[in-house]
């Protein structure tokens, strides 16, 4: 079942997610459900969070990278096969050089901005069989990683850009949160204040 995508604003988006375990009521539909709604509205990683759930669960698939003519072989071949769920996440170690990268987000849309983040990361989560993996990510992957890591913490793409970058798209968030914005997908809004 496609499930509609939280917008911008939403206090859910801001909350730290808790972790869940093998009995989480109806995981593996739920898990279902988000890939669907991931790959109606195009996108390569949702998190619970923007689905409206504070738990630490997201899902990655990063295939769509796979096509890029400026990545190299290895990492277009990486990329193919990059098709996970992350429950109870933990970063343990980020390392390398930051470099940029155009970033959007399906709770945000039609805003993209270079984030800056460090190129290999190190993280320890549970599979959708609730078996431990540690996994070193590297390139385009670590980035969705961390950018889906982020939201299961309460944080924004948009928190990791320029004072002066947010100023410049204020009034964009604040249409977004109103609902003012068309998306290709179902979205649901902050409920607005009555005056």
């Amino acid at each position: 079942m496609i499930l509609p995508i939280i917008a911008y604003g939403d206090p859910v988006l801001r909350k730290v997610g808790v972790d869940i375990d093998k009995d989480y009521p109806n995981l593996d539909e739920l898990i279902e459900n988000m890939r669907e709604t991931m790959v109606n509205a195009s996108g390569v990683g949702l998190a619970a969070p923007q689905i409206g759930k504070a738990i630490r669960l997201f899902i990655i698939n990063a295939t769509p990278f796979s096509e890029d003519e400026d990545l190299d072989e290895s990492e277009r071949e990486f990329l193919s096969k990059f098709d996970k769920v992350f429950i109870n996440a933990k970063i343990i170690k980020e390392e390398g050089e930051e470099w940029a990268f155009n970033e959007g987000c399906l709770s945000i849309p039609e805003i993209r901005e270079d984030v800056f983040r460090e190129e290999k990361v190190t993280i320890e989560y549970l599979d959708e069989n609730f078996e431990k993996h540690i996994d070193v990510i590297e390139g385009i992957a670590a980035r969705v990683v961390q950018h889906e890591y982020d939201h299961i913490e309460g944080i924004l793409f948009t928190d990791r850009i320029s004072s002066l970058k947010k100023r410049l798209i204020k009034k964009k968030l604040e249409n977004i949160s109103k609902g003012k914005i068309k998306a290709d997908y179902r979205m649901k809004f902050p409920l607005l204040k009555r005056k």
